[in-house]
C-alpha cells in the first residue's frame, strides 16, 4: 500500500519520496515531507506542495490530498483500503509475502550439548525462530544452522561425570574432583550407560591429581563422552521442539571441522595473522579492534576453542551466503572483535556477519525468584516452564522486547486472563473475532464480496492498522527486532476491542460492511501470532 502511494509520487517528483505516518491522526494517512523537490525545482515549499496537490487531488486511491507546511497529507480512499482488504482475504497467511532477497545463515541457540536447555537458552532459541519467521515470510532466504560444540574439555567432563555417577550408583568407590557436571540429568544418562556399557566398563576408579590445589581428574574415555554427548543432544533437539522452534536446516560439529584446521592456520600464516610467544601460537586480533591478542594454539599443540570458532567461521563464509547471523548469549560480547579479526585475516568481509546478543532473563513465580531445576541443579530448565505455562505464552513475553534488554517476568502473570497478560489479550481479540462469525455462521470468505464504502473513522482507522503490517514485518527482520510485531499485535487488539466495544457489528446497518473489517484484522492476527511461533486460539 505504502509502494503504491510512493508509486504515484514518483510519477510527479522522478523518485520514490519518503512515506511518513504523520504526528496527528487527523492529518491522514500518510505525510511526504517535500521540501527537497521544491529545493530542486527553486520553488518555496508550501507553494510546491499546493501545485502538487492539485496534480494529485484526481487519484482514486486518495480520499484528500492537502498541503501543510511543505508537507503533503494524505487520506486514503475507501476504495483502496477495500482493494488491500479483499488482498488479505484472498491471500490468507500469503498476505505480504516476498521473494528474492538476501540469503541469510542464522546461527543460534548452539548450547553446549552437556546438558538440557535452560531458561537462558530459550530466549535465544525464540528470538531465532521468530526472525526465521519473519525474514523468509518477507522474502529472504534464511538457512538456519545450530553449531554443537561438541570437541574440548567440556565433552571430556561430560563423560567424567557420567562414569563417576555410574560408579556411585553401583556402590563403587568415587573420589569427585573440584569439576564435575551436577544435577539429576547425569545421573539419569549414568543409569543409561550402565544398561549401555555393562557394569564391568565402570569398574576402573579414576585416578585424582592435584594440579596448583585443585583436584582434576585423568579421563579420556572418549566412547562414553560421545556417546553422552549424543544423548544430550537429543534432549536438546526435544526441548527445541517443545518451545516450537522450526527444525534447524543445518547441524554442524565442531569435532568434525578440526580436521581443517591445518589449512585454515595456514591461511592465517600467509596473511601474517599468527605469531609464537611464551610456547603458544597468538592471533594479532588487537589489529582489528580487540583489546588484546589472543591464543589459538596451547603449550601443547592443542587449538583453543578459539581456534575452533575460527575453522567454522571459515567453513561458514566459504559457504557463499550474502549475510551470516549469528545469536549469542551477552556473555559472549567480548568474543565480537576476536572473531571478526579472525575473519578479516581470512580475507572475508567481516561487515557481513551480524552478531546479536541476548541478555539472561530473570523468572519469577508468584512473586519469588522461580525454583532451580532439581534435575539440572543449578538453573532452570526450558521444559519446566513450558509444562508450567505453554509454549505460546512464553513465546509472547520473551519476544515483548528487546532481546539485548534486560528481561523480567513472573510466570503466574501468563495465566491470568485479562487484559495485563498481552498474550491472553491479542488471543483473546483473535478468538473474539471468530466467535462472531460462528455466531452468524459464516466464515471469512462469506465476506469477501463486500465493497467497503462510506467507511467511519473508527472503521477506517481499524483497518488502516491492520493493514500495515507488511511495513512491520519488513522493518521487523530489517531491524532485527521481531518484538516490533509482537507490540504491534497488541496495538491492533487494542484498536479492535475499543472499537467492537464502541460500535455494534451483528445487526446494525453496518453490519457487512463491519464483518469483512473484522474479518481482516482476525487474519491479520492470525498471520503475526504465526510469524511469532504462535497458533492463535480459536475459542477462549
Amino acid at each position: 500500500m505504502k509502494k503504491r502511494v510512493a508509486d504515484i509520487f514518483k510519477d510527479h517528483l522522478g523518485e520514490h519520496p519518503p512515506i511518513n505516518k504523520p504526528k496527528q491522526k487527523e492529518f491522514g494517512h500518510y505525510a511526504v515531507p517535500v521540501f527537497k523537490y521544491a529545493k530542486m525545482n527553486k520553488q518555496n515549499p508550501v507553494e510546491f506542495a499546493k501545485n502538487l496537490c492539485e496534480k494529485l487531488g484526481k487519484c482514486e486511491e486518495f480520499e484528500s490530498v492537502e498541503p501543510l507546511s511543505g508537507f503533503v497529507n494524505i487520506k486514503l480512499s475507501d476504495k483502496f483500503l477495500d482493494e488491500f482488504a479483499n488482498r488479505v482475504l484472498e491471500e490468507k497467511e500469503n498476505f505480504a509475502k516476498g521473494e528474492g532477497k538476501e540469503k541469510i545463515l542464522l546461527e543460534y541457540i548452539s548450547a553446549n550439548p552437556t546438558g538440557p536447555l535452560h531458561i537462558g537458552h530459550a530466549r535465544g532459541a525464540i528470538f531465532g525462530d521468530a526472525l526465521t519467521r519473519i525474514g523468509r515470510h518477507v522474502g529472504y532466504d534464511v538457512v538456519t544452522e545450530y553449531y554443537v560444540n561438541d570437541a574440548g574439555r567440556q565433552i571430556t567432563l561430560l563423560g567424567l561425570s557420567v562414569y563417576l555417577a555410574a560408579r556411585e550408583i553401583l556402590g563403587l568407590e568415587v573420589e569427585w574432583p573440584d569439576e564435575y557436571y551436577r544435577g539429576e540429568y547425569i545421573k539419569d544418562l549414568a543409569k543409561e550407560a550402565i544398561e549401555h556399557f555393562g557394569e564391568d566398563y565402570f569398574k576402573n576408579p579414576v585416578e585424582i591429581v592435584e594440579n596448583e590445589g585443585k583436584k582434576e581428574a585423568k579421563f579420556e574415555d572418549e566412547r562414553l563422552s560421545l556417546w553422552a554427548k549424543d544423548k544430550m543432544l537429543e534432549e536438546i533437539k526435544s526441548d527445541i521442539k517443545a518451545l516450537n522452534v522450526t527444525p534447524f536446516d543445518n547441524w554442524v560439529s565442531e569435532r568434525s571441522l578440526y580436521k581443517y584446521w591445518d589449512e585454515v592456520r595456514k591461511i592465517l600464516e600467509e596473511h601474517g595473522a599468527l605469531y609464537e610467544k611464551d610456547g603458544k601460537i597468538w592471533l594479532k586480533s588487537s589489529e582489528y579492534k580487540d583489546e588484546k591478542d589472543r591464543v589459538v594454539v596451547r603449550e601443547d599443540g592443542r587449538p583453543t576453542y578459539l581456534a575452533g570458532d575460527i575453522i567454522y567461521h571459515w567453513d561458514k563464509f566459504k559457504r557463499g551466503f550474502d549475510r551470516y547471523i549469528n545469536i549469542w548469549g551477552a556473555d559472549h560480547h567480548g568474543y565480537i572483535a576476536r572473531v571478526k579479526a579472525a575473519i578479516k585475516f581470512l580475507g572475508f568481509e567481516p561487515e557481513k556477519l551480524e552478531i546479536l546478543l541476548s541478555q539472561m532473563v530473570k523468572l519469577l513465580k508468584g512473586g519469588e525468584p522461580y525454583k532451580m531445576s532439581k534435575r539440572a541443579g543449578n538453573f532452570i530448565l526450558v521444559r519446566d516452564v513450558v509444562e508450567d505455562v505453554g509454549a505460546d505464552a512464553l513465546r509472547f513475553v520473551f519476544l515483548t522486547k528487546k532481546a539485548d534488554t534486560h528481561l523480567e517476568f513472573d510466570v503466574d502473570d501468563l495465566n491470568k486472563q485479562d487484559a495485563s497478560n498481552p498474550s491472553y489479550y491479542v488471543n483473546y481479540a483473535h478468538a473474539r473475532i471468530r466467535s462472531i462469525f460462528r455466531n452468524k455462521g459464516i466464515d471469512y470468505d462469506d465476506v469477501k464480496g463486500v465493497e467497503l464504502k462510506d467507511l467511519s473513522e473508527d472503521e477506517k482507522d481499524l483497518l488502516f492498522l491492520a493493514l500495515q503490517i507488511p511495513y512491520v514485518l519488513e522493518d521487523a527482520f530489517s531491524a532485527r527486532e521481531p518484538h516490533r510485531l509482537t507490540n504491534y499485535l497488541i496495538d491492533l487488539a487494542s484498536e479492535f476491542h475499543s472499537f467492537y466495544n464502541k460500535n455494534k457489528v451483528i445487526g446494525s446497518e453496518r453490519e457487512d460492511i463491519r464483518l469483512k473489517i473484522l474479518a481482516v484484522v482476525g487474519s491479520i492476527i492470525k498471520l503475526g501470532l504465526s510469524l511469532l511461533g504462535i497458533t492463535a486460539k480459536e475459542k477462549m
